[in-house]
């Protein structure tokens, strides 16, 4: 129960990354605001966490790609909590395909304004109440960027113009909040594992010597967002990079 006093907002938490997040630190005392792009996916999410945590998660509909929700959201978290401590932008739209022309315009235009608009009217909006916390602190999980990394990747271009963007804002937001003690770091991981956080290859993978050649693990990487939010407010921790097996 160490982040007991915690309150924690996490985007695209119905699957993967973000709801390992979501479950990691409802157990570890957090209270958590958790989002997707509708309020049922949300809400299984919530389902799924066990015991006295289930009642620390609060589930919340909200299309990224569409402004009003992401006000409506950051209202709605407000009307529940005093402050936010910890912002987690991991909502994305995901396209696939190596063929620019096969995507559709609205499919593009939906990935790039839900990762690169959505992470920044998300800050935009939870600015006031990260600013009401004694330790606040902003995760961008880029995970992709540079186009060197991205050749074989199943990725599309558009893709790749939404993750460059937002890895382009999570720099300059970092450089800019420094000084009013709003921490922003960024991660930064090749494929990696989206591992169960009830699963037995949540616990312990990561440090078990048999996984070696393995990916990189989602408790790894929740790891690191721990390791960081604990640091000491004079630290400022710009980005994880992690370099792929």
């Amino acid at each position: 129960m160490k982040f007991q006093n915690l309150r924690v907002v996490v985007t695209g938490a119905s699957r993967y990354f973000g709801r390992a997040i979501a479950i990691g630190f409802a157990h570890l005392g957090a209270e958590v605001f958790v989002s997707a792009r509708t309020v049922e996916a949300a809400e299984r999410t919530r389902a799924e966490v066990l015991g006295e945590a289930r009642s620390r998660i609060h589930a919340f509909g909200c299309d990224l790609s569409k402004p009003s929700e992401i006000q409506a959201f950051a209202r709605r978290v407000g009307e529940h909590t005093d402050r936010v401590d910890l912002l987690v932008n991991n909502g994305a739209r995901w396209l696939d395909g190596f063929d620019l022309e096969g995507a559709s315009d609205e499919s593009i235009v939906e990935t790039i304004e839900s990762t690169a608009a959505g992470t920044v009217l998300m800050v935009k909006h939870f600015l006031p109440l990260l600013r009401l916390s004694q330790r606040p602190d902003i995760v961008n999980m880029v995970a992709v960027c540079a186009p060197g990394e991205a050749a074989d990747s199943p990725a599309h271009e558009a893709f790749y113009a939404a993750k460059g963007a937002q890895a382009g804002f999570a720099d300059i937001l970092a450089r800019r909040l420094r000084p009013s003690g709003v921490r922003v770091f960024s991660l930064y991981p090749p494929d990696f594992s989206t591992a169960d956080p009830r699963s037995t290859e949540w616990q312990g993978a990561g440090l078990d010597p048999r996984y070696a050649d393995e990916k990189l693990t989602t408790q790894a990487l929740f790891e690191c967002i721990v390791y960081a939010v604990e640091q000491p407010r004079d630290c400022f921790i710009r980005s994880f990079h992690f370099e792929p097996r």
